[in-house]
């Protein structure tokens, strides 16, 4: 019988194989590494919103707090959306012939809410209460990044399991007064370790890391 394959083949197999195997290992670093990464999760994207609302104008400049527009943050899971009637209370007296607060008029007059687009949205399968964080120190830009010099809102964290643990695993990193909660001006103290470890104790924080705490 004849010889089937040419001499050749071997270099050939010894060159193909590790370059199947470097391809293969290439495509799953890119299935693993592309989905976690900050263009695809949307990090430090603008969000488009119905009308132009700048939190760096109504937070950093005017000081407008946090609860003022986002009325159940405190009490409920969900930090809520500021209806027209809110924006109204000030936009009746300032700005009221504004064209481009037309749209917040016009939604007001005709009792039609406006469409906010939301900017961190967690999957339908995690659950996150924004009352609790509040009640036990932690900070709107502790999740939300820097909402005070945003012209538009982005999204300031991945959002991603691993990115929420980083807190749970470590709270003292993270906690603040509680009167510091709401300031978007916070920075951590050089002693943050410290206050932090007393602050988990005074505000009786937990630990926790079992699924069912996010997952139900």
């Amino acid at each position: 019988m004849g010889q089937v394959f040419r001499p050749s083949i071997n270099t050939i197999a010894k060159v193909s194989i590790p370059a199947v195997l470097l391809i293969l290992g290439g495509l799953l670093t890119v299935l693993v590494i592309v989905p976690r990464s900050p263009w695809v999760r949307g990090q430090k994207v603008p969000v488009e919103q119905p009308i132009q609302f700048s939190h760096k104008h109504h937070v950093g400049d005017v000081g407008v707090d946090c609860r003022y527009c986002h009325t159940s943050v405190e009490t409920s899971s969900y930090a809520g959306i500021p209806s027209t009637n809110i924006c109204m209370n000030c936009h009746s007296q300032i700005w009221s012939d504004s064209p481009t607060l037309q749209v917040v008029r016009d939604s007001y007059e005709n009792d039609v809410p406006l469409n906010w687009n939301l900017v961190h949205k967690v999957p339908d399968y995690a659950f996150f209460n924004h009352s609790i964080h509040v009640a036990k120190g932690m900070g709107c830009t502790t999740c939300h990044g820097p909402v005070g010099d945003m012209p538009v809102v982005w999204k300031g964290g991945t959002l991603l399991m691993e990115w929420c643990l980083q807190c749970h695993r470590n709270p003292e990193k993270y906690v603040r007064p509680q009167e510091a909660v709401f300031d978007p001006t916070w920075q951590p103290p050089a002693n943050q370790a410290e206050i932090g470890r007393q602050l988990v104790v005074q505000y009786n924080i937990e630990a926790k890391l079992d699924c069912y705490v996010c997952h139900r």
